[in-house]
Formats: C-alpha cells, structure tokens, sequence
C-alpha cells in the first residue's frame, strides 16, 4: 500500500477529535452515574436475592407493646374531637405520644370512633398501631419487626419508606439508566478491537427473553 492510500485509509483529525471528545464524555458521564448508583445497586442486588428467597429465610417476628395514660388536659382535647373522622389527632396529643411511646402520629390519619383513637403505624420490616382509649385516655402501642432482611427487603420495594426514600429511588432508577446507556455507547465505540461484544450483548437480551417466553406461565 502506498503511503497516499494509507494516508487517505485513516481518520481525519476531525474525526479523531470528534471521537474522543465522545469517548470522555461518555467516560465522564458513566464514571459518575457509576459512583452515584453504586451503592443503590449493591443493596438493590442483594435484596433481589433475599426477595428470591424469601419463603427459605426465616423471620421471626418480634412484638413489643408498651402503655401509657394521656394527661387530664389532652383527655379533654380528644373529647372536643368529631366522634367520627379520619383527621390526625391534635398536635399536643401527637407531640405526647411521640414522648411518651416513641410513636410518630403526627399528620398522619386516624380511625376515629365515639370511644377510641386508631392510628396505623407501618414501617419497613415490620407494622404498628397506636390506639387512644377517648374515656379514660389509656394510651397502648404495639410494634412488630421481621429483622434487618425483612427491613432491607422493603427498601426494596419502597415499602412504608416515606417521600425520601421514594424520590432516591427515582433518582437512583436514573443514574442506573445513565450508566447503562453511556455504557453501552462505550461498548459500541470500542466493539471494533473486540470481536465479542455484540455476541455478548446479544445472549445478554435473548436469554432472559427466552426464560420470560418458555418457563413464566
């Protein structure tokens, strides 16, 4: 080959300088959303398992009750409160029962009757209730746990997490799609010096294609 053909056979330094402004910012970005996701990723895979098996993992629940009685006063703050409704109990009484039982009522709705207060207390891992005796202001919390499997697992699922841990896991959710699309335009650019990569990315889509057809019924 003359030196005119090989010269004309390479890439312009136009070309080049495109490539590889691509390649670092394709780098840039993948490195990052690797480092953002990295963690969401080791619990997300590791809770995959633990919900794959969750029938062979036992749990044994753990109930604890605990009781107290509500002041005079707030005894008449609840007489002054509708005989039926759904609204969360006054302020005072949730800022009490947050002293005295550790219970997180506030804003959150209630079962209201002529005679009693129920409130539902679920959590990841585990459930609660409080209930508020409206005669006598007899206060009694109960709280179940399943262990730190069954906590993590409901991470998973987002649970009873809250709006925090909701919005995480859509942030989460993205930086995974950032990493897996700049990951896969990194393969693409590089699947030249690399005769096996589309031979890989293409069992990677037909076998769990291939499962879902012929073994989920």
């Amino acid at each position: 080959m003359t030196d005119t053909a090989a010269a004309s056979s390479r890439p312009s330094p136009a070309l080049n300088a495109r490539r590889s402004f691509w390649l670092k910012q394709l780098h840039q970005w993948h490195w990052i959303s690797a480092a953002v996701s990295l963690a969401g990723l080791l619990l997300f895979a590791v809770t995959g398992i633990t919900l794959n098996h969750a029938a062979q993992i036992p749990a044994e629940p753990v109930v604890v009750e605990t009781a107290a009685r509500l002041p005079a006063p707030l005894v008449e703050r609840l007489a002054a409160f509708p005989e039926t409704t759904t609204d969360p109990v006054p302020d005072a009484v949730a800022r009490w029962a947050a002293d005295a039982l550790d219970a997180r009522i506030a804003g959150r709705p209630t079962e209201t009757t002529a005679h009693e207060i129920y409130v539902a207390l679920p959590e990841p891992g585990g459930d609660g209730w409080l209930t508020l005796d409206r005669a006598t202001g007899e206060a009694v919390r109960e709280r179940t746990t399943r262990g730190w499997i069954a906590w993590a697992n409901d991470l998973h699922k987002g649970r009873n997490t809250g709006p925090v841990w909701y919005w995480f896991i859509d942030i989460f959710a993205i930086a995974c799609v950032v990493f897996a699309v700049t990951g896969f335009a990194l393969t693409w650019m590089h699947a030249r010096q690399r005769p096996s990569t589309w031979p890989l990315l293409g069992l990677g889509v037909l076998i769990p294609v291939v499962i879902a057809l012929l073994f989920i019924h």
